[in-house]
């Protein structure tokens, strides 16, 4: 049996489907919107990276007697709302997605993992690493706001807009999960806006990091 607190199945259930979705999406922006067959395989690289890191998260599942499936369904609307309200009009926007914001949703859930027991723990931040899709997404934004500085205004405005979509359903969650906002809380030793603003900085540093303009 595990020695996770309570919420450790609502954490592996809602990673587990956004890992999920990650490759459906990843897979989707590189048929649609890759400029080149050498981006179609890189974005899809990370498409499987994606969906291997949900195999594991749902044999994790599995091995502590929860059902993924159900595990995962409280989510679904939530994050497949946050998806849909934020598909990506063309290849810049994609990338901005994949970096921006993936990026807070992973910060939020490796908030969550540090109450968690240490197995659990260990394989929350394997599926958390980056696998070079920062790098993948910053060079190839920073090249193309290089070549057209005129884009940087609208990709700032389209990331602002991204992740205020994330936080507000990322509070939703929360509030409907009380088990998985107890360990958010129980991490944080404060209460969940403070966490959300340290979040929002962290935002703040990856939208700098492409060349973009944070925001007020």
């Amino acid at each position: 049996m595990s020695d996770s607190p309570a919420g450790v199945g609502d954490l592996l259930g809602v990673l587990a489907y956004a890992e999920l979705t990650a490759f459906l999406r990843l897979a989707e922006d590189a048929t649609r919107h890759a400029p080149s067959l050498a981006d179609r395989a890189a974005l899809g690289d990370l498409a499987a990276t994606e969906y291997a890191h949900f195999r594991l998260l749902h044999d994790r599942l599995a091995s502590l007697g929860i059902d993924p499936e159900e595990a995962m369904a409280p989510f679904v609307g939530p994050l497949d709302d946050w998806h849909t309200q934020t598909t990506p009009g063309d290849w810049l926007e994609a990338l901005v997605k994949a970096y921006v914001g993936t990026g807070i949703a992973l910060d939020f859930y490796r908030e969550a993992a540090v109450h968690v027991d240490a197995e659990t723990r260990r394989l929350v931040e394997e599926v958390l690493v980056d696998e070079g899709r920062s790098q993948f997404a910053v060079e190839r934004v920073g090249a193309a706001l290089k070549e057209d500085p005129t884009q940087s205004g609208r990709l700032a405005l389209w990331a602002r807009r991204m992740v205020g979509e994330a936080l507000s359903q990322g509070q939703h969650v929360a509030a409907a999960r009380p088990e998985l906002a107890k360990l958010l809380v129980e991490a944080a030793g404060e209460d969940i806006t403070r966490m959300f603003a340290r979040l929002t900085e962290a935002h703040g540093e990856r939208m700098a990091a492409m060349g973009l303009t944070p925001g007020p």
